[in-house]
């Protein structure tokens, strides 16, 4: 399978993707101890779902039992554009300014499974974005994407952290990669430095309760806690200062994808409209965006927050 391998990764560049690296389906253990300590200290905060069977998350042949090798897939998102930080906006993540990244994912990762079962009928798989109970970030490191970074962004040298990670599960042996790439965090402590609320509670562990990003998006109280609201920093959905502060963001290149340019051509949104949605018009705006995840009440409860900490 030497030369099918390369050919694959061919294939896989010529459909869009930046990096590929493909391992055997082992189950990664090392990681399941650390998920498992993660979610001891309650670092999960109410995202149960990361709770249940974290066996499976750490082993591939769970989710498709017939698993022999695992496609690692990095599609880089950046665009050359700044947020609008004004007091009438609220920041918007990078990663969203575009078209929902598991359709773009989803839809690059069946195209190449499509391709290899043309080229080998034998083969069937599995596509997973990061909905699916694979754990993205371990795998990416195990197949030489690149790095785990201290903000538990995967980091590569090439676009830095800003990128998606899709997998497919194959049931054929493949060439494996096994170079691992170096950490080259050394003694940089700058995502920790910047977080405003000290989420970074250790190198490479994160504690979402203190989370900007998952304050914005997954959490479905009906009121951000104090720390969260009064450290916000102009940030509606999601947070990027771990990831805007890291040295190696430095050699971002901006990706070909044009469904990750912003929608509208906005990196913010205006508070305001925000707070007079309906229901129908904020599923209008945000069809086939990532923004959805956080559902009307949240967005609105955020602006909400946004404009009342900007008032002090």
């Amino acid at each position: 399978m030497r030369d099918f391998s390369e050919k694959l990764k061919n294939k896989a560049l010529e459909i869009g993707f930046h990096k590929i690296g493909i391992v055997s389906a082992e189950p990664l253990r090392e990681e399941r101890e650390n998920l498992e300590d993660w979610l001891k200290n309650g670092f999960q905060a109410e995202m149960a779902w990361i709770e249940r069977e974290p066996e499976k998350r750490a082993d591939p042949k769970m989710i498709f039992p017939e698993a022999k090798s695992v496609i690692v897939l990095a599609l880089n998102y950046f665009t050359p554009h700044e947020h609008i930080d004004t007091d009438e906006k609220g920041k918007i993540s990078r990663y969203a300014w575009g078209d929902d990244y598991h359709d773009v994912v989803k839809e690059k990762l069946r195209e190449l499974l499509a391709w290899i079962k043309s080229e080998l009928p034998e083969a069937e798989g599995k596509v997973c974005v990061d909905t699916a109970p694979m754990m993205d970030k371990a795998w990416a490191v195990r197949a030489g994407i690149g790095w785990m970074g201290k903000h538990s962004n995967v980091i590569t040298k090439e676009f830095g952290s800003w990128f998606f990670i899709g997998e497919i599960i194959l049931n054929l042996e493949l060439k494996y990669d096994t170079e691992i790439v170096p950490n080259h965090c050394g003694n940089c402590t700058a995502c920790l430095d910047a977080c405003p609320t000290s989420a970074i509670v250790a190198p490479f562990i994160v504690d979402s309760n203190a989370c900007l990003s998952y304050a914005t998006i997954e959490l479905r109280s009906s009121e951000l806690l104090p720390d969260i609201k009064n450290n916000l920093n102009g940030w509606l959905y999601g947070c990027d200062i771990c990831q805007d502060v890291c040295p190696w963001n430095r050699f971002e290149t901006p990706t070909e994808e044009a469904r990750f340019e912003p929608r509208h051509g906005e990196t913010s949104a205006d508070l305001d409209e925000i707070l007079l949605y309906s229901p129908e018009k904020y599923a209008e705006r945000f069809r086939r965006s990532a923004i959805k995840r956080a559902k009307l009440s949240g967005l609105q409860r955020n602006a909400k927050a946004l404009k009342e900490s900007r008032k002090r």
